[in-house]
């Protein structure tokens, strides 16, 4: 199938490999069903539906998207690393003709491995290895065979986001890296992705408490995905968290008035809407040589009770893809 948007990214992020949250079963989370909340924790086992991921990345290529942004996780028996697999991960075989399936179809895969210490699960006992010369060891390993197995693609996204408290309260082991200590690790494992010649991307948001040490000290070569699921660009009249949303969305044009390129991810996690309203509101804030396209991550599994909802954020990218088309005629 031809790419018919070979000039702006449409990317979906949708996901094999699920131990990235916590590390232990959990039970509250609000309006989370309790079905939900297991895909929210640990398994010993992959949490993954192919027919579900078939129809939602078909459905990704007749809408016109290009780009499939894979949260790998424990996915895939790597070699370098075998004991990282779980029940059902695929064979390296298995999941290179599955990636050459959807170029194909005229989608561009990418990988993602979270090395963010909120959502590293996937690495198990190397998750509470953090910063040590172990750590750092398996993480360039995985880097490097994931890369070669993507056929090293052009970009690499880290992760990288929300390494707070807030985000671990439900582990067992919480750990934040703070101040240089962060600065070293995340140069680090960049730089095992610049070595092979992929381009670090990452989510933005550690520039929303850190703004003008993001600005400076970032360097411009990591590509950027600051993200907000809500509906308050223009403003948010809700008091409790104007003051959030306000920073959120501010960061989409700060970071590229600063020189970053930029792909800006929203969501139907929290609202349909979302979508609609941020591309036209980065295409306003973002220089056009700054901005590379645009990406949704639904943050809903690749099982059959999550299909229709993912298949819903495709909708809403080629909803948003036609809006934009009309804007610029």
């Amino acid at each position: 199938m031809a790419n018919k948007n070979k000039d702006t990214i449409w990317a979906a992020l949708l996901h094999f490999g699920l131990n990235m949250w916590n590390d232990q079963p959990i039970k509250e989370y609000k309006n989370f069903t309790p079905y939900e909340l297991s895909l929210e924790s640990v398994a010993d086992h992959l949490r993954f539906d192919e027919d579900v991921w078939r129809r939602v990345t078909g459905h990704m290529a007749e809408a016109g998207m290009n780009m499939v942004v894979i949260d790998v996780g424990e996915g895939i028996q790597l070699k370098s690393h075998p004991e990282l697999a779980v029940k059902g991960s695929w064979t390296i075989e298995r999941f290179r003709a599955e990636l050459d399936r959807l170029r194909k179809i005229g989608l561009e895969p990418i990988p993602k491995l979270n090395f963010s210490a909120a959502h590293d699960i996937w690495l198990k006992d190397y998750s509470r290895m953090l910063s040590t010369p172990e750590y750092y060891r398996v993480c360039e390993d995985v880097i490097a065979e994931v890369g070669e197995i993507f056929d090293k693609p052009r970009f690499f996204h880290l992760g990288y986001d929300e390494e707070n408290w807030k985000c671990q309260r439900f582990m067992l082991y919480a750990a934040v890296r703070q101040g240089e200590h962060w600065w070293h690790d995340f140069l680090k494992i960049s730089g095992y992705a610049e070595k092979r010649r992929m381009r670090p991307w990452i989510w933005s948001d550690y520039s929303w408490e850190h703004e003008e040490e993001f600005l400076r000290r970032m360097p411009r070569s990591v590509l950027q995905s600051n993200w907000y699921y809500g509906l308050g660009f223009e403003g948010d009249h809700d008091p409790r968290t104007r003051a959030r949303t306000k920073i959120r969305c501010d960061m989409y044009g700060k970071l590229a008035d600063a020189g970053f390129d930029e792909i800006p991810c929203g969501s139907n996690h929290d609202t349909d809407k979302n979508f609609g309203v941020m591309v036209p509101f980065c295409d306003k804030v973002i220089a056009p040589e700054r901005l590379k396209g645009f990406m949704t991550a639904p943050w809903f599994a690749t099982v059959p009770y999550m299909e229709k909802r993912l298949l819903r954020a495709v909708d809403q990218v080629e909803a948003a893809m036609k809006a934009r088309a009309e804007r610029r005629k």
